[in-house]
């Protein structure tokens, strides 16, 4: 209960001398002394798990795990990163939305998709960079080794993502550098939902190389080539430097790391 923590909290405090939260009205946050201290508290927590499950098997993993992923990470690479017994959380947002989710502990680990995120209050567990392209139906390209000028973009039926994924800000960036800019014929979060109107011969779409990886190697999608520079982001994995990194994060960020392996090896 609320009230048994409150007291564990206080004699905890009396122990070590030194108040670990501030009480202001109904908000509860740490004290500086608190912050530090949370090294010492996860360390604790590190250890105390690796004594529960070092006479067991990993496959025997059974928790449960809570991600948070862009969009597009989550319908591409999520589902090839499950692991028996572990029950697995998924929510969505962007990267500014789940950062937030993670601080508050409603999530374990960010699978993010944007700018390099490089700070002192997240740890990075796996980064890779990504290439965004232009792709469209190989039906509508005549010529594949032909450029688009930007300007002949804007004349095209694009099908694009809800605007908040880091990339079409920077898509969106590059055409205003230029007085241009693409209006969507059809914008929906969902990226499987696109990759299947593209097979379906409709319009031209901005996306990530790993959505659309089986498509191109199928060449049932092209990569458009355009005199645009080439927009680079990076699928990232963090968890918070405060967060206890348990057996169930710790297995998957390997299985990501092996993912990232193979990728590079094809």
């Amino acid at each position: 209960s609320q009230s048994a923590v409150t007291v564990q909290i206080r004699q905890l405090e009396k122990e070590l001398g030194t108040p670990l939260f501030e009480r202001i009205g109904k908000r509860v946050s740490l004290t500086e002394r608190g912050m530090e201290f949370t090294s010492y508290a996860n360390e604790i927590m590190r250890v105390t798990d690796q004594a529960r499950f070092f006479a067991k098997d990993q496959r025997e993993l059974d928790g449960t795990l809570r991600i948070g992923g862009v969009e597009s990470v989550c319908t591409a690479l999520l589902p090839d990163l499950q692991y028996p017994k572990v029950k697995i959380i998924i929510k969505s947002g962007t990267t500014q939305e789940l950062m937030e989710m993670a601080k508050s502990n409603e999530i374990d680990l960010v699978f993010t998709l944007d700018r390099k995120i490089c700070h002192a209050e997240w740890c990075g567990a796996v980064q890779k960079k990504e290439r965004i392209l232009f792709v469209a139906p190989a039906g509508q390209i005549s010529d594949r080794k032909a450029e688009v000028p930007a300007r002949e973009l804007g004349t095209k039926a694009f099908l694009l993502t809800e605007s908040g994924a880091a990339y079409q800000y920077e898509l969106e960036r590059l055409l205003s550098e230029r007085d241009l800019e693409i209006l969507p014929v059809l914008e929906i979060g969902n990226t499987e939902t696109i990759i299947h109107l593209l097979q379906k011969g409709m319009g031209y779409s901005f996306l990530p190389e790993f959505t659309v990886k089986k498509e191109l190697k199928r060449e049932q999608l092209l990569e458009v080539r355009t005199d645009l520079p080439t927009v680079v982001m990076y699928s990232q994995l963090l968890y918070h430097k405060s967060k206890w990194v348990t057996q169930e994060m710790q297995k998957f960020i390997e299985l990501v790391k092996d993912s990232s392996q193979i990728d590079k090896s094809e």
